[in-house]
């Protein structure tokens, strides 16, 4: 009984941390800047979860409910580029290229909320995911200090989303180690003032 309740506590942290943060696009409150996770390629493209995220951003934005989308994502090789396809994507669905700022080290969720924080100097942010990864990135974000919105994307509830929700379960106890522990990111680097020169881009 005690390894179940230890077992089940982060999750329970999770869910509890985010209970009253998860919002609709149409009611999140609005803030300077939307926060969109990488959610893989498929053939340079985003993936459908992917798209679905950013199609979300892009509601964001065309509703004046954010002024900037940051894209936060893996870009550890030369033949694979999340942050850059991302902003392809938004561009060609109506958000203009300056108002997107790309991330190109957020290779785990903790990893991109310490940099928003740290690197791009976010204290408050609208996050964008599917519904079974939003509690864990407003969780982690939260514990990096950014206050933070959730929106959480529905998708077909297929074999993917629920391997996703699994998956939670899982992630959910590095999540509160890293709540705990603060670790610094695979890739800190220097801050960029990228998200300040979108914002006052005209």
């Amino acid at each position: 009984m005690v390894a179940c309740v230890l077992a089940l506590t982060p999750a329970t942290w999770m869910q509890a941390t985010a209970s009253d943060r998860i919002r609709t696009t149409a009611d999140v409150p609005a803030t300077d800047v939307a926060v969109v996770f990488g959610a893989g390629l498929w053939d340079g493209e985003p993936s459908p979860y992917l798209a679905h995220r950013l199609d979300a951003a892009a509601e964001l934005y065309a509703a004046g409910k954010v002024k900037v989308v940051l894209v936060t994502g893996d870009n550890s090789r030369e033949d694979y580029d999340e942050p850059d396809a991302m902003r392809t994507y938004l561009a060609q669905h109506g958000v203009p290229t300056k108002k997107v700022v790309t991330d190109y080290a957020g290779f785990d969720t903790w990893d991109s909320c310490v940099r928003v924080k740290k690197i791009f100097g976010v204290d408050r942010a609208v996050l964008v995911s599917q519904g079974f990864h939003i509690r864990r990135a407003i969780a982690l974000c939260q514990a990096a200090g950014v206050t933070s919105y959730g929106i959480g994307v529905d998708d077909k509830h297929d074999v993917t989303w629920y391997a996703g929700g699994a998956r939670e379960v899982l992630a959910a106890g590095k999540a509160a180690m890293d709540a705990v522990f603060k670790p610094d990111p695979t890739f800190l680097g220097p801050k960029e003032n990228g998200v300040r020169l979108a914002l006052t881009a005209r």
